[in-house]
């Protein structure tokens, strides 16, 4: 029975880290300090505004599943007795599991709004095409002159220039 029980809580917790592993490496946030490697000027010469609708897999989808395999379990152990007991509580465990993985939803759709911005800079009248997220905050129309920040890593950002 031990040993039932404990192979389950290890395929969980397998299942669990491999989900983990794959949020590890997500974009740095918006508002966290990165250095600078050159900043520019510019004209906006165009703005559209763009939703891309992106698919995100639910990173909690591991636990749930976690949390039907136990649950599963706790309810198959109530019925049978000896050898019976185990096999109705992998069962239960494994049903449980199941569930809660199919009923959950593993994806979700996010509507990104973006402003996709075509700038002319003024250092060699060369253009350059930014697409960033939208910030209510910070309204680009043409015509307006725009600071052309560009960050480690090949990130650019845009604001308007003061």
């Amino acid at each position: 029975m031990t040993k039932v029980i404990r192979s389950i809580v290890i395929m969980a917790l397998f299942l669990v880290s491999a989900t983990a592993a794959t949020y590890a490496n997500a974009a740095i946030p918006r508002n966290q300090a990165v250095p600078v490697q050159k900043v520019e000027y510019g004209e906006v010469i165009s703005v559209r505004q763009v939703d891309v609708e992106e698919i995100r897999r639910d990173q909690y989808s591991g636990w749930k599943t976690f949390g039907g395999a136990v649950l599963g379990g706790v309810i198959g152990h109530q019925f049978g007795g000896g050898s019976g007991q185990d096999v109705a509580t992998v069962l239960g465990a494994l049903a449980g599991a199941g569930i809660a993985n199919r009923h959950s939803p593993s994806q979700q759709v996010v509507v990104q709004q973006l402003d996709e911005l075509l700038i002319r800079l003024e250092s060699d009248g060369s253009q350059l095409m930014v697409l960033q997220q939208r910030d209510a905050g910070m309204r680009f129309s043409s015509g307006n002159t725009v600071r052309v920040v560009y960050l480690q890593g090949g990130q650019v950002r845009v604001d308007r220039a003061m």
